[in-house]
Order: C-alpha cells, then structure tokens, then sequence
C-alpha cells in the first residue's frame, strides 16, 4: 500500500524496528519494565501547539510546543511568532504585509489553520495520559536523560518541550512503542460524565485520525490532593528541568505569593539569601526567617540527587513521567475539535507594525 493514499478510517503500516545498539536496548528493556509496573492509563486531558508544514516538505514539524491548555492558547502563540517574525526577521514589505494579514485574522478569528508565504500552520491536538499502577502514577525511568552534573541556576535554560521535533508518523517504532501505540489507537471518552458533544468528537475522530503518532515523554510537578493528583508545573523536557521548577517555587516564588519575602525584593532574594540580606539590612520587620529556613531546607533535599518525591508543609510533590498521543489522519496531524474549550476569545496581543517593521506607538 502507497503510504501516500491511506484514506479516512484507514491505518497506516507500521514498521517495528528492534532496538540492537546498547544504549536503545537498555531503554527498551526499561520501557518493558515499566509497562509491567504502570499497566493502568490514566487521562488527564487535551493539550494544544502549533505545527508547520513548508511547501514542497511531506513533515510536519512542531514550531510552538504542545503543551498549551486551550486552542486559544496555541493560536496566541502562533500570533506572537508571526508578529516577531514580521517585526525581525521578513525579507521585503511583500513578506511583512502576508504576515501581519496573518496576524491580524488571529486576533479577530479562532483560525486553526493558516497558509502564510509558503508555510502551512496548523493548531495541533494531543492527549497528554500517563501510566499508573499499585505504586501510583508512573515516575521518571532510570534512562530518562538526565544531566551528568544537574545545573540548578535559575538563568540557565535546558531544551525545550518539543524543540527541534520532526512529526514522522512513518518513522520505525521499538516493540513496546507499537504495543502502546496500537492499545491507544481507540482512546475515546465515552464515559457519561463527558458531554455528549465531547464524546462524539472523540468517536468521529477515530474515523478521521485512525492514526496515532507518540510524542516525547515530558516531566510535570504534581501535588497530591484529595481528588488525586493537581499539576502544579510543567510540563518540561526532563525530570531535571521537572526539579528545577520546584526548586524555584519553593525559594523564590510561594515565599514572595505567601507573603515571607517582599514583593519588591531583588530578583536575586530568595528563601535562602533572604536572612544573609535582612541581616545586613538591619532585619526588616516582614520576614519570616524560621518559615524561609524551611523552604529552603525543602529545596535543599531536592537538590540532594534524583529525588523524585518531596513532602512540604503536609502536601507531597511529585515528578512524574507524562506522555501525550497525537491522532494522525490523510491530511496530518489532528487539529482542535469543536467540542474543545476556550478559556479566552482571540485579541490583539501586540502594537502595531508600520511596513517598515517599526512599532506604531498608540494614541
């Protein structure tokens, strides 16, 4: 079969590749073990970027990552890269004109999908799960990346979600990634506390996506609550960047919302340095030092190896290893379903550009 003419409905073959070199195969085996111990699947719901598509190219590739909450989100952020690529980075008035008419529709129309000087976008869709099982939600694995020496500086900046990722829905596959892919070809929501819109998309769907396209594993920070599980950040490209992000809310973010450190303290204060500066500044009356020792005593066992599990004022925080599945159809990657909601209407985001690329200033 001509991979080219698979139709609505209609699977595309798969090609099973078994992992030999050393490194593979022991992410393999990894991958095995963890479907023995994470056998449940556990949905949390959709998550939305941006794909694109250069003319002559048969791959999508991601531009915007799919980690967005709401489609409005994603076609933000497809707003934002138009207006900064029209501001630095078109070629002529004839590119800077097709970009800012692009820009323009985004803040006015929810536009799923725009054809702009050669490149096809399109807002993508994916459900973001998780495996679970008697020990709980699925942690990060021993073969996750991980940095050799962890770099806590809040001003150094990892890979990104998706960054770089190509869409091939053809790429060969390792066993276990065709074990999972096929288990989850018929993911639907059909439970009846989901909408009977929302279920219906969900089965249309299976009709015209058949297909479906695993993308990298992510790494979210959840609390535990009485409902379960809440995120608190993510998602992020490894479990360390995952770490990173706590570390921050405990240092320097819930000090500032909680009321320990001021609002107007220097971007540099946090629940470690706090007490040195107070002391030097003649203890100002605001600071809690007992409540900020804890916190950073807090950050301080994070920081204590690969810790994936922390227990903070009575709340356990946890790493977790999340994955999110993309639908794939004749024409690519699935985009946004009527039934998805939008937690705001499109606007404009940013000032006005001349043709010359210069902002307009307002009033």
């Amino acid at each position: 079969m001509d991979r080219g003419d698979v139709g609505a409905g209609s699977s595309r073959p798969m090609v099973v590749r078994v992992p030999v070199e050393p490194v593979e195969a022991a992410v393999e085996a990894d991958a095995a073990d963890a479907v023995a111990r994470t056998a449940k699947v556990v949905v949390r719901g959709p998550l939305f970027g941006v794909a694109a598509r250069h003319a002559g190219e048969s791959r999508w590739r991601v531009v915007l990552a799919v980690t967005d909450g709401c489609p409005q989100q994603a076609r933000d952020g497809l707003n934002s890269l138009l207006w900064f690529r029209a501001k630095d980075d078109a070629r002529d008035r004839a590119e800077r004109r097709a970009l800012l008419a692009a820009v323009a529709r985004l803040e006015s129309e929810r536009v799923d999908e725009l054809d702009v000087e050669g490149t096809r976008y399109r807002v993508v869709r994916a459900e973001e799960y998780a495996g679970a099982g008697p020990g709980g939600i699925e942690q990060p694995r021993p073969t996750d990346p991980e940095p050799l020496s962890p770099d806590w500086d809040r001003a150094a900046k990892g890979p990104g979600v998706d960054e770089g990722l190509v869409l091939d829905p053809d790429a060969p596959v390792t066993p276990t990634q065709a074990l999972e892919q096929l288990a989850l070809r018929g993911l639907c929501y059909t439970g009846e506390r989901f909408p009977e819109d929302v279920r219906a998309d969900a089965l249309q769907a299976l009709d015209t996506h058949p297909d479906v396209l695993l993308l990298p594993a992510a790494f979210t920070v959840v609390e535990q609550t009485a409902g379960g599980w809440t995120p608190v950040t993510g998602p992020h490209a490894s479990a360390h960047e995952a770490r990173k992000s706590l570390d921050f809310a405990l240092t320097w973010m819930w000090p500032r919302m909680r009321g320990h450190i001021p609002q107007d303290a220097g971007p540099q204060t946090d629940a470690r340095t706090w007490a040195a500066e107070g002391a030097a500044e003649g203890a100002p009356a605001g600071p809690r030092p007992a409540e900020l020792a804890a916190y950073a005593e807090a950050a301080d066992a994070l920081r204590a190896g690969r810790v994936n599990q922390l227990e903070f004022q009575g709340t356990v925080y946890q790493i977790v290893r999340t994955r999110r599945l993309l639908r794939w159809g004749p024409d690519g990657p699935e985009g946004p379903r009527p039934s998805d909601v939008n937690s705001q209407d499109p606007s404009r985001i940013h000032l006005p550009l001349d043709e010359d690329g210069h902002v307009v200033p307002e009033g």
